[in-house]
């Protein structure tokens, strides 16, 4: 896929702190998107980093990972730049000042290959004309006389200019030829009428060019002296007053332009930051560069008008809270979920389909059904161990018969067997070796919101006891440094054993032991709080917990 497809693609995108579900039906829901609306493009994205479960499931069907987007607020590449080519640095300074006029431009980038070198600008331009460019102006920026004859618009009458550049000063032969002798030295270029004891004096001194001005005619004998003395002889309708003045803009803007402390942007770049960049210096077009330094166009404060906000469809997520930042910048198309209704707001009314099943991958089963489109064995599969994880292999309240009969017939089409596939699932899963207590308890968190309240709950499912207490050993102690990070309430982490649907639950913030206490009408030993047959995080844990929260505030 193309920089410019991705840039207008469907963004089809799960919450942060992504589990299973969530990276698997935005694979699923992006496919099956692209099969019934082949006129957009729909790619599949994470608001975080993928946990070993979501690893062992796309690593087993060979799928590779959702795009990383963190952040949807408009960039650069939501923004109509202005893709124009970059200029070889060997361009004249009247070329790029004819260029800018006809292009409406006040900047130019110079470019090697793909790559940035420098700047020239309108001012740049000015500033090399206003000041008194010596006669060694084309020498000192080793011009080609490619560029002269261009820019003096000359004929080549003798001699070639392929390749060759100035190595002599710029002279006026308009003086008698004993005084030209003592101006004239050797490579020198020698600008002149039509006299012929003029050009002769040029050719003796050995000028490496001679330049005839006002179209005059040269003669046989002076065009055969200057190929036997390899000087070029050049053509141009400008009077030599006009030619002296022009001559020095035959030099290459590589000379003039700026190369240190370029400001440039990337397509990465927050349009909200761009604008403030741009409101501080005066510049007016900047270059924009890939995320691999490639030269890609000049944008302008005019072009941030024209933003596209991102557009998206949410899976498994309906808060606010939990999407990933700078959705309100964005354009919401739909909402598939299977959690409850809460506080996301958009701009205008979508498509939301919210059912009451374990997971939102059952949810996209269905349209794969209504759709009448075939499910393919990997996608199959990534649905499937959505599902299985989801519903703890059906074992949590939130599973339904309709979830069981989904990942039953999935399991059939990816071609697994279904117990054997989600033990080493769920094991693959629980493996907390080399892992950091941060990076466990980001593996699978949400955070909720119940009027001023914000709390937040992570889980995870563990296969063995080894596995569950190891990371019991890690998660602990990150515990409160968790609650300040994410500015929250409370925070809690759920230990699930899958195999005797019983959870472990530890807390951090006020009186989070009371919370505990009163939720779920057990006593704590160590901190924990052993919770036979609750397992689900959204129907046993997340309802009890804020009551329990409530009961505290009022009594306060």
């Amino acid at each position: 896929m193309s920089d410019l497809t991705a840039d207008r693609a469907i963004r089809v995108i799960g919450h942060r702190n992504p589990d299973t579900d969530s990276i698997c039906a935005a694979i699923a829901y992006s496919r099956l998107k692209g099969r019934i609306d082949p006129a957009h493009t729909y790619l599949p994205c994470r608001a975080g980093m993928l946990n070993r479960e979501t690893e062992f499931a796309l690593n087993h069907y060979q799928v590779p990972a959702p795009q990383l987007c963190t952040d949807v607020s408009p960039q650069i590449r939501d923004v109509d730049y202005r893709r124009r080519p970059g200029v070889d640095g060997e361009m004249s300074l009247r070329q790029a000042w004819k260029t800018m006029r006809e292009e409406d431009l006040d900047t130019l980038c110079v470019v090697e290959g793909d790559a940035l070198r420098g700047l020239i600008t309108v001012t740049d331009i000015a500033t090399a004309n206003m000041d008194v460019m010596g006669t060694g102006i084309l020498a000192d920026s080793k011009t080609s006389f490619k560029n002269v004859v261009e820019t003096l618009n000359a004929e080549v009458l003798v001699g070639d200019t392929e390749g060759r550049t100035v190595e002599g000063h710029i002279v006026i032969g308009a003086s008698s030829p004993e005084q030209m002798e003592k101006v004239i030295s050797r490579g020198d270029i020698v600008i002149l009428g039509n006299r012929a004891e003029g050009q002769l004096t040029a050719m003796e001194m050995d000028a490496a060019c001679i330049v005839v001005c006002g179209g005059s005619k040269v003669s046989r004998a002076i065009c055969m002296l200057a190929e036997e003395k390899g000087c070029i002889i050049l053509r141009t309708g400008y009077d030599t007053y006009a030619a002296g003045q022009m001559i020095p803009q035959a030099a290459p803007i590589r000379h003039f332009m700026v190369s240190e402390g370029l400001m440039t942007f990337t397509l990465d770049s927050l349009v909200e930051d761009v604008s403030k960049v741009m409101a501080a210096v005066r510049h007016r077009y900047f270059p924009v560069l890939d995320s691999d330094g490639k030269y890609l166009g000049v944008i302008s404060r005019r072009n941030l008008l024209n933003q596209r906000k991102k557009q998206l469809i949410l899976v498994d997520h309906n808060e606010k809270s939990q999407a990933a930042e700078g959705m309100d910048e964005a354009e919401v198309l739909e909402i598939i979920d299977h959690h409850r209704i809460n506080t996301l707001e958009t701009d205008g009314p979508v498509y939301f389909r919210n059912v009451p099943v374990g997971c939102t991958c059952t949810i996209v089963y269905q349209m794969y059904q209504e759709n009448g489109v075939d499910i393919d064995p990997p996608t199959a599969g990534l649905m499937l161990s959505a599902i299985l994880s989801d519903t703890l292999m059906f074992r949590s309240p939130t599973c339904t018969p309709v979830d069981e009969a989904a990942a039953r017939a999935l399991a059939r089409i990816a071609g697994v067997e279904l117990e054997e596939y989600a033990d080493a699932m769920f094991e693959a899963g629980g493996d907390v070796t080399g892992k950091t207590g941060e990076e466990i308890f980001n593996g699978d968190f949400k955070v909720f919101t119940s009027g001023d309240i914000r709390l937040g709950v992570g889980q995870g499912s563990y296969m063995s006891e080894r596995n569950r207490k190891a990371s019991e050993e890690l998660v602990r102690p990150y515990l409160e440094t968790a609650l300040g990070k994410r500015r929250l309430d409370y925070v809690f982490y759920m230990f699930t054993d899958v195999r005797t649907s019983t959870t472990e639950l530890i807390g951090a913030g006020e009186q989070a032991d009371e919370v505990i206490r009163r939720a779920f009408g057990v006593e704590l030993s160590g901190g924990m709080a052993v919770l036979p047959g609750v397992v689900s995080r959204k129907k046993q844990m997340i309802p009890a917990l804020v009551g329990a929260i409530k009961a505290l505030a009022d009594e306060r």
